[in-house]
């Protein structure tokens, strides 16, 4: 007999900044529940699908997301009733094809989203696979490496730092267990050095401290004095950085407010150059503006071949705008971000693309987030070899890094 969609219940829920999301559970035909919850961000590209929301302003201050559950249950779910689990291709462009819009505006992308990932869960339950072996296959067999979030700043930190993330990479572990290991042991020292030195150890959005440090420089140092401490060499430790930096521009001019620096596109890719001659960084993501495309052009040519230069806000995982990207030589690498694409099928299609054209793919998390542990299947089934997924604090983040410990059990017990 056909394994089908019986039924879509949808529900709000809370995420880790107190934010109402939505969770679905889908409901099969053999008593299969397969249920997803999805997140949301803080720093958001212009250019991502749209997320709906009531607008209430006496209702979660205008964050309650009735309008999308309805939609499911007036719209979606009837179309999907009776359709094969199996087939995610087909509910996925059924959805897309209902809402008749490029960035999903009316259904909501948080909406299709939910019961998109909801159904790959519930087809993988039924089928009684590991759900990042239902979704890649054979192919599926790779454990990313974690870009660990230890400072905050930002967007998503109350403090003087203009960079949004700095985070770690164990480049040459060779496990999640020890990467996992590396990366706490340095948080924990990181959290000594700035107890002793007087700065504040609570923690941002994502999980890293968020100190009132005096610079971006001074972050640093004092993560590579962690990493030293820690006993670990800058060989085996590298940086990696989130600017956003189009939450720093301002009328044609890159404003890093805390510094009291004021930079054109030019001045602006000579500092990101600075950094990484100055510092062992590997990656930066989001280096300039989502619209600067000259300035990515030339950051482009000048350090793409000294560092990876990832695109969040610029490509949004956006197939049409990465395709944009590939032909003008912009970027080296993408973030990958299911909520701002709106399904799993147009988020495969975007990681295909990328490497087609040998752009680095990064599985993301998002700053509000769930106890979902979607995206470390995801990493493994797509073998993107990175992910990012926040510091080694807050179980809506650690619950990733859980999820990976098993997935890593799972594929190397024989």
């Amino acid at each position: 007999m056909e394994t089908t969609i019986e039924n879509i219940v949808s529900r709000q829920i809370i995420d880790s900044r107190g934010t109402p999301t939505l969770e679905t559970d889908i409901i099969l035909n053999d008593g299969t529940i397969g249920r997803c919850s999805i997140p949301s961000g803080a720093s958001t590209g212009k250019y991502e699908a749209i997320e709906l929301r009531d607008n209430d302003e006496k209702n979660y201050f205008g964050k309650s997301i009735f309008k999308a559950i309805n939609n499911i249950e007036k719209v979606i779910k009837p179309l999907l009733i009776g359709k094969n689990i199996y087939n995610q291709r087909e509910i996925d462009y059924l959805m897309i094809e209902k809402d008749g819009t490029s960035n999903k505006k009316n259904l909501g992308a948080n909406a299709i989203l939910s019961v998109s990932l909801a159904a790959a869960r519930a087809a993988a339950i039924s089928r009684k696979m590991p759900l990042y072996e239902y979704i890649g296959g054979i192919y599926g067999h790779e454990l990313p490496i974690p870009m660990m979030n230890i400072i905050n700043g930002g967007a998503h930190a109350n403090n003087k730092l203009d960079i949004q993330e700095f985070m770690i990479q164990p480049i040459k572990s060779c496990s999640i267990k020890e990467s996992l290991k590396i990366g706490i042991e340095i948080f924990h020292e990181l959290k000594r050095i700035l107890d002793k030195n007087g700065y504040s150890t609570t923690v941002g959005d994502e999980g890293g401290f968020a100190p009132n440090l005096n610079s971006n420089t001074e972050a640093l140092d004092i993560i590579i004095e962690a990493i030293k401490r820690t006993g670990y060499t800058t060989d085996e430790i590298k940086i990696c950085l989130d600017i956003a930096a189009s939450e720093l521009f301002q009328n044609g001019k890159y404003i890093l407010i805390g510094e009291n620096k004021e930079f054109t596109s030019d001045e602006m890719i000579e500092y990101i150059s600075k950094l990484i001659n100055n510092y062992p960084i590997i990656s930066i993501e989001d280096c300039l503006d989502q619209d600067d495309k000259s300035g990515w052009e030339k950051i482009t040519k000048d350090l793409s071949e000294k560092c990876q230069l990832v695109g969040d806000d610029l490509f949004v995982t956006n197939y049409k705008r990465l395709e944009n990207g590939i032909k003008n030589k912009i970027a080296n690498a993408i973030l990958i971000k299911p909520n701002q694409t709106g399904t799993l099928t147009e988020t495969l299609d975007t990681i295909l693309l990328a490497e087609q054209n040998n752009y680095k793919t990064i599985i993301s998390h998002r700053s509000g987030e769930t106890e979902d542990t979607f995206i470390a299947d995801l990493s493994v089934a797509v073998n993107s070899g990175q992910i990012k997924t926040g510091s080694l604090s807050r179980s809506e983040r650690t619950s990733k890094y859980n999820q990976l410990i098993r997935i890593e059990e799972t594929l190397y017990k024989y």
